[in-house]
């Protein structure tokens, strides 16, 4: 760091930063949610807190960044809601360098730091409050936190200043904010963050006035979320940044030289804002803007409120991979409005969301390009249920004891999420289902669910009480047990009858069709590339495909991305450099994982190529990228 450790506390002050005292976050809740978190199935797991004894229900965040000492460095205060007689709150952390934790007054508050609890859980952090109903927690973030990525400025597109962001999900945040870190415990939160200037910072909550200039050297940003939201949706980035407006509503933050690129690739967010509440009900967070990251971000995207954070790896230049931001605003209503109590009801949020970005795909661009983003769902489950190694993990509630929440992150809660409730619509019928849909998130707004709430309303709501309906679509078979249940709806056989057939004719021997691929849109490049017999081909057979198709220069990542599996199953030479420059330009963990792992599953070929690369791109990679990774045995021992 380069000054003292708190220093920043006093700076912050001047800036017109909040103290613990005059902080004024909404009033305390009235308990309506107490009922939903003491359901048995609402008992998170993954969490130290006790929030029906006392709970966290506002955060205010004073923080300076300190890029140079890759930390944020301030203090958190927290309003509580407790019962009369509690004494002491428990809080999640991971690795926090905590300094003092006072109550509102400044007066010091008795503290203890917890046992590291398994599976990367972090520590409880319980505090002694008394009478107390706030916390002012003075900390920094942990070293080396799990949440945050700190960037150099080569890894950024402008090359010239250092970047940061945040990733929360799904229990990461603990890592940099001292609070109840569950999804079950919304918040509402407000922040100031103290950065070096030219930066901005951005948050997934609106701005709560203009920034305060803070000497010549610094800049505070104000934001403020009057919105309860579970605690994994707070995040921030920081970084030579650049807004452009795409509609009334709707604008995208990248950096200057991706701005123009981004903007047009994310044109018609305004018009699946449109359908998506035309669909499902008033979007409920003002606006909807986006901010296009470095490539080292780990996923496709992360559906922060007001702020959805996007890889770069989406734009293909012919909006052809928008399905992504029709996913991330589907999250406005399952998963930010409605939230799964715990990691092991993620379909809640991912199934239904899958289900909504395909009704608001069909809604902006037609009942074709509907059907296949149906059927490649559908291809996937099957593929996913097929490939995994605890069967029991096809369920769609799973059992997360003893695990990491990320070991929940498969394929199954999205794709047989989403074919389950098109299931119950296919047998209901669309008009029912989405008014039923529509219920469910107007009364849960705001609030968590679990899958045992999902089940109960099904009955209630939308078969008028009937448990023999709910039986007779095998509705708990598809929700607690493994597999997929004979009743499933399927989707549109035909949707990919010329690609298909193109397939056939090339397993069968069929020299590459340019002109057959240059007429295929994306998703039957993808249905093609994924059905063709990949694990046997000759290097003849590669190289054609690849003059005939161009797939080592296209500049689609998804389509690139099965290319160069088909090239690592083949081990293909020519291959390996787009491969090494892939592995190193892009961080996203849907990308690097099964390329790493197919690679170091060839112990001969692949396994020398990963040794060789892994060393050098891991710094690269957010630590949810590299953490199983590091796993592998892909690093060089210690001395």
């Amino acid at each position: 760091m380069s000054r003292t450790l708190f220093a920043a506390f006093a700076l912050l002050s001047v800036a017109g930063c909040r103290s613990g005292e005059d902080a004024k976050p909404e009033p305390a809740p009235t308990g309506e949610i107490a009922p939903i978190l003491d359901r048995e199935d609402a008992q998170d797991i993954h969490s130290f807190a006790q929030p029906l004894e006392a709970r966290v229900y506002h955060i205010a965040l004073d923080l300076d960044v300190d890029l140079d000492a890759k930390q944020v460095a301030g203090k958190a205060t927290l309003s509580i809601d407790a019962k009369d007689e509690a004494e002491e709150i428990v809080l999640d952390t991971r690795g926090l360098r905590l300094e003092k934790i006072t109550d509102g007054t400044g007066k010091a508050l008795d503290y203890e730091v917890g046992e590291e609890g398994p599976d990367n859980v972090g520590a409880p952090l319980t505090v002694q409050i008394g009478d107390a109903r706030t916390v002012v927690v003075h900390y920094a973030s942990a070293e080396n936190a799990s949440a945050l990525q700190f960037l150099t400025p080569e890894q950024t597109s402008g090359k010239e200043h250092p970047f940061l962001f945040s990733q929360g999900q799904a229990i990461e945040n603990r890592s940099w904010i001292p609070t109840q870190d569950s999804p079950g415990i919304r918040q509402t939160w407000e922040a100031n963050i103290r950065v070096p200037n030219p930066l901005v910072a951005v948050m997934s909550a609106p701005s709560s006035g203009d920034p305060i200039p803070d000497g010549e050297t610094h800049t505070v940003y104000r934001f403020e979320m009057d919105k309860s939201v579970p605690p994994y949706l707070i995040a921030l980035a920081v970084g030579d940044l650049e807004f452009k407006p795409l509609g009334i509503k709707t604008g995208v933050w990248a950096e200057p030289e991706m701005i123009e690129e981004a903007a047009a690739e994310l044109a018609d967010t305004e018009k699946m804002v449109t359908a998506s509440e035309e669909l499902f009900g008033p979007y409920r967070w003002g606006r909807y803007d986006m901010l296009v990251l470095p490539p080292a971000f780990p996923f496709g995207g992360m559906e922060n409120p007001v702020m959805t954070f996007l890889t770069p790896s989406f734009i293909a230049g012919d909006k052809s991979l928008v399905s992504l931001i029709a996913h991330e605003l589907a999250h406005s209503w399952s998963g930010n409005l409605t939230t799964n109590a715990t990691w092991a009801d993620f379909w809640l949020n991912e199934g239904m969301t899958v289900w909504a970005e395909q009704r608001i795909i069909e809604a902006v661009y037609g009942t074709e390009r509907y059907e296949q983003d149906v059927q490649l769902s559908l291809d996937a489950m099957n593929e996913e249920v097929e490939g995994l190694e605890r069967k029991d993990d096809s369920a769609l509630a799973i059992d997360l004891t003893g695990r990491h929440p990320d070991d929940g992150l498969t394929g199954i809660p999205y794709d047989k999420g989403s074919a389950f409730l098109r299931t119950i619509e296919n047998e209901v019928g669309r008009e029912r289902f989405d008014e039923f849909m529509k219920g469910w998130f107007d009364r849960h707004a705001f609030k968590p669910v679990t899958s045992g709430m999902f089940y109960e309303e099904l009955v209630e709501y939308l078969f008028d009480g009937d448990e023999e309906k709910a039986a007779e679509l095998k509705v708990r078979e598809w929700i607690y047990e493994p597999g997929i249940p004979d009743n499933i709806a399927l989707g549109n056989a035909e949707a990919f009858a010329e690609v298909d057939a193109a397939v056939e004719a090339f397993d069968e021997g069929g020299a590459p069709d340019a002109d057959a691929w240059n007429d295929f849109n994306t998703n039957e490049k993808l249905r093609f590339l994924a059905a063709i017999d990949s694990d046997d081909l000759s290097d003849a057979r590669l190289k054609a495909m690849d003059e005939a198709f161009g797939l080592t220069d296209t500049g689609n990542n998804e389509v690139l991305f099965l290319w160069l599996k088909a090239a690592v199953a083949n081990r293909y030479d020519p291959a390996v450099p787009r491969l090494e420059q892939f592995l190193t330009d892009i961080g996203r963990r849907k990308f690097v994982r099964p390329l790493f792992v197919a690679l170091a599953e060839d112990e001969e070929w692949g396994l020398p190529i990963a040794r060789e690369l892994y060393p050098k791109v891991r710094p690269l990679y957010h630590p949810i990228t590299s953490r199983d990774l590091d796993e592998m045995g892909l690093l060089p021992e210690a001395d």
